[in-house]
């Protein structure tokens, strides 16, 4: 199975710094099933392609299979596995471009942070669903997709298509984020994994789309095709995702029937007959138990959000945001600027109030204010609420003056996002130099993290740090000294007597103390 990535960033060469694979060697990697090798087709001032090949030896394969699989004799060896792009490529891919996928790249550094033209094909891709899915899946992230069905035989066309596709995208996109695009979306296109689905999947899907799986109008079908439709696992992804991210926990949840490709699929507690495993452990069925669909995933320890007779519990996002709004309300803010705007939920959400007459969305990410524009329907809005809202690209590091003239500044979820040594920096563009009449600022309670059960280390794989209330307060009265600004404090969440709240938020004035939206100070 093969697949390609190109680029014309001139020097295109510069693909090989980024990939950490030199232009000019084959490197071979080997792997539990077989031998994944990388090598340069082309390798010029105008264009650069690496190929990432992958080998994959069928009886190794059989024989990396676990002792409870099913034996289904010559099934085992021949299969489609070592021709169609599979999640045997995402494994491998994963593997050999481990770095590229984290963004870092010490010899060019802005070019790992920046988009670049890309251009990716696989010549055989296995696709549930046909072309479409391909589009459905890949489009929403800036792709230009091709995909073409493979006929099952072209010498008799009326015997129709395969399920197999030869696809090509085509973007400006984040090399990084290309690679955990293919390394999430590979296998769920092919709806089947070649290994047993251990719970660590959940981990490894949250860290692949931590900046784009929340956003995606699919994550729903995205998600539970990637953990092979265990609603266990599902359910504790969908719960970070709406934790973790900016979207609402019943959106990431629609009903199954919305996936028209699907077909019955396996059932909760058991493997798809036939998949062969792979590299990974198998996991007993028992230990990952079915949660019916009518079920709300697990809450923080202690609380029974499974009950069929208890009120659902309303997403900590959800709550979030409706405080952002009614504080901004009690400082009678009529233009607003939401710093760090990601998706652009809080953006709409402000739109839907005629009160806020000038709304304006910042984020350091292109590909975030693209999503928040699909997802606002920038092409389509009507003319009177166009005329409120702006979109830009920014960094909240660097003074910009069109971060200024704005009754109130939201940074909801942001701050735990930028390295320590650089707050300074924030604090002096945001409170120094933009000057809102009031900022509001909400964070996670770094306390509250022992009530997730999912939970290991912080809420989110891109967070710096996370504060307590003692260091969160201790730096708003610092930040407030140094620029003449008063604030108070206020929950959001359920106020756990001992540990605090989930999330916790700043009000900050320039007026009076209790101008500065009460609470305590």
């Amino acid at each position: 199975m093969l697949l390609t990535i190109s680029t014309t960033v001139r020097p295109a060469t510069d693909l090989g710094f980024l990939l950490h694979k030199h232009p000019d060697r084959v490197q071979e990697f080997g792997q539990s099933y077989g031998t994944a090798r990388v090598f340069y087709p082309e390798a010029g001032e105008e264009r650069c392609t690496a190929a990432l090949m992958l080998d994959v030896d069928p009886v190794r394969l059989v024989r990396s299979r676990g002792r409870s699989t099913p034996d289904y004799a010559l099934g085992q060896y021949v299969n489609d596995r070592p021709y169609a792009a599979s999640s045997l490529l995402a494994v491998a891919l994963a593997d050999v471009f481990r770095t590229a996928r984290t963004g870092r790249c010490d010899s060019r550094p802005e070019l790992a942070a920046g988009l670049i033209p890309l251009e990716i094909t696989l010549p055989v891709l296995p696709c549930r669903g046909g072309p479409e899915m391909a589009h459905r899946f890949f489009e929403p992230l800036g792709w230009t997709v091709e995909a073409q069905a493979v006929p099952l035989d072209e010498g008799f066309p009326e015997w129709g298509d395969s399920r197999y596709v030869r696809l090509s995208l085509r973007g400006e996109v984040r090399l990084a984020d290309a690679l955990n695009h293919l390394y999430v979306l590979l296998p769920v296109l092919d709806d089947a994994k070649h290994y047993w689905i251990a719970p660590d999947e959940v981990d490894k899907l949250i860290r692949a789309g931590e900046s784009w799986l929340a956003a995606h109008p699919d994550r729903s079908l995205i998600t539970r095709r990637y953990l092979g439709r265990r609603w266990a696992l599902a359910r504790t992804a969908f719960a970070r995702l709406a934790e973790l991210g900016d979207d609402v926990e019943e959106d990431l949840e629609p009903p199954v029937e919305e996936d028209p490709a699907a077909d019955p699929g396996p059932t909760a507690d058991a493997p798809p007959s036939g998949e062969p495993a792979g590299e990974l452990p198998a996991v007993p069925a028992g230990e990952l138990p079915a949660v019916p669909a009518g079920e709300l995933p697990a809450g923080p320890a202690g609380e029974a959000s499974g009950e069929r007779d208890a009120a659902p519990k309303r997403p900590l996002n959800v709550l979030r945001r409706e405080a952002v709004l009614e504080a901004l309300a009690e400082f009678g803010a009529h233009s607003v600027i939401d710093l760090g705007c990601g998706s652009g939920q809080l953006v709409g959400a402000l739109l839907d109030r005629p009160e806020f007459t000038k709304v304006a969305g910042v984020d350091v990410s292109a590909q975030a204010l693209a999503i928040a524009a699909r997802r606002l329907r920038l092409d389509r809005m009507p003319d009177r609420r166009r005329e409120r809202l702006q979109l830009f690209q920014g960094a909240l590091t660097y003074t910009d003056d069109r971060f200024a003239g704005y009754d109130a500044a939201v940074l909801m979820e942001v701050v735990e996002h930028v390295d320590p040594p650089r707050l300074n920096a924030l604090e002096r563009v945001v409170f120094g130099a933009a000057r809102p009449g009031h900022v509001i600022v909400t964070t996670p309670n770094a306390e509250y993290n022992v009530r997730y059960d999912f939970l290991e280390g912080m809420r989110h794989p891109d967070h710096r740090f996370e504060w307590t209330r003692a260091e969160f307060q201790a730096w708003a009265v610092e930040v407030c000294r140094e620029y003449g600004y008063h604030v108070a404090f206020r929950p959001v969440g359920d106020d756990d007597p001992e540990l605090g709240p989930p999330t916790q938020m700043a009000l900050f004035g320039r007026g009076s103390a209790a101008n500065a939206g009460g609470g305590d100070d």
